[in-house]
């Protein structure tokens, strides 16, 4: 069983057809789609919001449904996975976690600046996994 780790947040058809597109019978693909409900902490005058109080662990996207949904279609067994943190950090202990064979990771076009001033979590990822790291991109990127 080769299983793979999709990381998803919105459009997840670019990291679905990467997963089908893998040289191996579906059946033998196992996928764990997993989303990150970014860790967050905002504050205006003395009141803080922060994520931890609005993070519901059973509320996940429409997008991480369609991943599953298409996954499944395919052949592919799918599992949900719904965590609250720092994206790149649960990503990679979710990967050590699971000890998954490969992670899925959804890549952005971002200036050199941008990556500068913002970070990047598909950088993150790419720069600390212990696994392969298969990034998609979608046909707008």
């Amino acid at each position: 069983m080769y299983h793979v780790l999709l990381a998803t947040e919105d459009e997840p058809a670019p990291l679905v057809e990467t997963v089908t597109d893998l040289p191996a019978d579906p059946e033998e693909v196992e996928v764990t789609v997993l989303n990150v409900f970014e860790q967050f902490e905002v504050r205006d005058e003395g009141e803080a919001v922060s994520s931890e109080a609005i993070y519901d662990e059973d509320d996940v996207p429409e997008s991480v449904t369609a991943a599953v949904d298409a996954l499944e279609a395919a052949g592919v067994t799918a599992r949900v996975r719904h965590e609250h943190g720092d994206p790149a950090t649960v990503i990679l202990e979710t990967a050590a976690e699971l000890d998954v064979d490969a992670i899925a990771i959804h890549g952005r076009k971002r200036s050199p600046v941008g990556k500068a001033l913002f970070g990047s979590v598909t950088q993150a990822v790419l720069l600390d996994a212990e696994q392969p790291v298969f990034v998609a991109t979608g046909d707008d990127d």
